[in-house]
């Protein structure tokens, strides 16, 4: 880290190891792409059964081991169980097994350590009131798809990177509630917002703290050319070819002022 022959540090992982290599990476450029805890809010004007596909698709893709992985999902309370009824069933229609198996949906977690910190994380949770409406059971490294009900915000699945196929859902009533909900997070890499109102959209926009704010999908949604990346503890810096340029850039300046040639 103290090698000045290289100018930027760039860092993909957790917020505990990029922000140690920040401290110690002196003057260099540092580019940080962390973790997340990705919120979807989902208002009763939107395509009901695209945002169960889409969030389903979001939380339990990769068994949810993607830092814009669907893990906080706020409904508003016209479509609730309406909506969770739908992502319950999608659930407990996918199959969990090897990721050789073409008929598999999902494989399992990293390793054993990662499936019994969650499994640890949805006691905790249901402990403090959480509800587990389907899944969460553990098989080696391999978790069901898991619908979580009523978990308290203070618990570490809510408050933080739950990197599994689980995804905690909770209504609301006023979409600026909603909206505050999905802010309150210490990270803040992207969210999702499915409604038809452009208004409440850029009333998103501008009130949750993300790199980006997806209109009509889930925050799991990445193209390459984006300026992907996050605030808070999610990092700093931008990804993409035109954006990931420019942090490994230091712009020079010539002025030429009147001279005699």
């Amino acid at each position: 880290m103290a090698d000045e022959r290289f100018a930027v540090l760039t860092f993909t992982g957790s917020q505990e190891v990029g922000w140690d290599l920040k401290a110690k990476a002196g003057r260099k450029q540092v580019c940080l792409e962390l973790g997340g805890n990705a919120a979807a809010i989902i208002h009763s004007d939107a395509d009901l059964g695209r945002a169960v596909e889409r969030v389903a698709a979001g939380a339990f893709g990769v068994a949810g081991q993607s830092c814009i992985s669907v893990q906080r999902v706020y409904v508003h309370e016209p479509v609730y169980k309406d909506f969770v009824a739908a992502l319950v069933g999608k659930a407990e229609r996918l199959r969990v097994g090897h990721p050789l198996d073409e008929n598999a949906d999902l494989g399992g977690l990293i390793d054993e350590g990662a499936a019994t910190r969650v499994e640890g994380w949805l006691e905790e949770a249901k402990a403090a009131g959480g509800k587990v409406l389907c899944g969460g059971k553990r098989d080696g490294t391999r978790l069901e798809p898991t619908v979580v009900e009523s978990c308290p915000a203070e618990v570490a699945l809510s408050a933080r990177e739950a990197f599994a196929p689980v995804v905690l859902v909770r209504p609301y009533d006023n979409f600026a509630d909603a909206v505050a909900a999905a802010d309150d997070s210490r990270y803040g890499l992207q969210a999702g917002v499915f409604t038809r109102d452009l208004g409440r959209v850029r009333y998103a926009y501008e009130n949750i703290k993300v790199g980006a704010v997806v209109a009509g999908d889930v925050p799991t949604f990445r193209v390459d050319h984006m300026p992907y990346g996050g605030a808070k503890e999610s990092g700093i810096g931008r990804e993409g070819p035109r954006y990931a340029l420019e942090e490994y850039t230091e712009p020079r300046m010539l002025v030429v002022g009147d001279f005699a040639p």
